[in-house]
Order: C-alpha cells, then sequence, then structure tokens
C-alpha cells in the first residue's frame, strides 16, 4: 500500500521539517517490511482567493487532482478522536483489502472544504486545540510511523 500525505502550503527549512523528515525516514524504513511504501509529500500551493471560502475551494480542486484510489483521511478539527492502535488497524485493514493507496490530507490555515471532508473515508481530529498545519504535519508523519510499528508489533509503539 502507498501512503501519500496531502498537504496545503510549503514547509520552510527548519525544525518543523527536520523532525517532520526523521518521522518519514523511519516510516519508509519500516513500512517496506510490512506492506507499506512512502509515505510521499505532496505539497499543494495555498489558494489564491480572496475569501476563505474561494481558498479552500480552489486548494480542493488541488487535492483532489493529487488522490489516488483508496483510503482517503482528512485531518480537520471537527473530525473524531482515534486513538494511535484504532488508527493503526484502519491502515492495516486497508493494506489487506489491496486498496492501492491511502492519503493523509491537510488543510491550509483556512481548513479543509466541506468537499474534501465529504470524500474522505474518515475524518480525524488531533484534539480540539487549533494547531498550526506545520505541525499537525509532523504529528500525522510520526502517527503513520507509529501506526506501522503497532502493525509490525514492535514493543516501543508507545513510546
Amino acid at each position: 500500500m502507498r501512503l501519500a500525505v496531502i498537504a496545503v502550503g510549503r514547509l520552510k527549512d527548519g525544525p518543523e521539517r527536520e523532525l517532520c523528515e526523521r518521522y518519514r525516514e523511519r516510516a519508509l524504513a519500516l513500512g517496506r517490511t510490512i506492506g507499506f511504501s512512502g509515505p510521499e509529500i505532496v505539497e499543494i500551493a495555498e489558494g489564491r482567493g480572496r475569501r476563505p471560502h474561494e481558498r479552500k475551494r480552489e486548494e480542493a480542486q488541488a487535492i483532489l487532482g493529487k488522490l489516488q484510489p483508496g483510503l482517503v483521511v482528512a485531518l480537520d478539527e471537527r473530525g473524531r478522536h482515534l486513538g494511535s492502535e484504532a488508527f493503526a488497524q484502519r491502515l492495516a485493514a486497508a493494506r489487506d483489502a489491496a486498496t492501492g493507496h491511502a492519503s493523509l490530507i491537510i488543510g491550509g490555515a483556512d481548513g479543509l472544504s466541506e468537499e474534501i471532508r465529504d470524500k474522505a473515508d474518515i475524518t480525524l481530529a488531533f484534539g480540539a486545540l487549533t494547531i498550526p498545519h506545520q505541525i499537525v504535519r509532523a504529528l500525522a508523519l510520526e502517527q503513520l510511523y507509529r501506526a506501522m510499528t503497532i502493525v509490525a508489533g514492535h514493543p516501543y509503539h508507545r513510546i
């Protein structure tokens, strides 16, 4: 199963990018042993509309152009809360069902459009707090790596 993180906005060099790359590399290495490839990072340019709904619509079209058939996970503050083990089970089930791809979608500063949330198989929130999308990207990559450790049966997945 090919994994992708589709994120609105570009990470600049710095600690957030370094943290993201650390978890991406860990996920790449472990994923190969348990039937996952990636995660690939797909950066989408921020919308240029004057109003939030215009920007979200523009970003949604770009996201839809990058989505592959398979599991779609939208990360949104209105999403449900799901533990790491349950998330790992969802990824493993999608892999075992041979869905081909799993995409985690991170919106920009205005969030995700309703069209993207409706397209998602599951919408997840990392909590009730507002979290900058750069930090959400690091959290998403960390959770992908953690899910792989759970699927692989590693005893240190609770670190």
